[in-house]
């Protein structure tokens, strides 16, 4: 299971993107577990200035604006 965390603080494009998130992963038959971080402090410690970013299995793998869905397939491993 892929471990993932949505950083932003609420914002459209970060509910969005969970939700783009979800149906790849649905789609795909992949497992994932997606926790959205809110706080600032938490969002900061990863370096991440623009927001939604997008963190999986500790790495981040994308910060600013709503990933692709290709982006998002490849992240889970088309």
């Amino acid at each position: 299971m892929k471990e993932i965390k949505v950083l932003g603080t609420g914002c459209t494009n970060c509910k969005n993107t969970i939700a783009l998130i979800e149906q790849v992963a649905q789609a795909k038959g992949i497992a994932v577990s997606v926790q959205k971080v809110e706080e600032m402090r938490d969002i900061m410690s990863y370096g991440i200035m623009s927001t939604p970013g997008v963190v999986i299995d500790g790495k981040v793998v994308h910060a600013g604006g709503i990933p692709s869905r290709d982006k998002i397939e490849h992240w889970l491993g088309s």
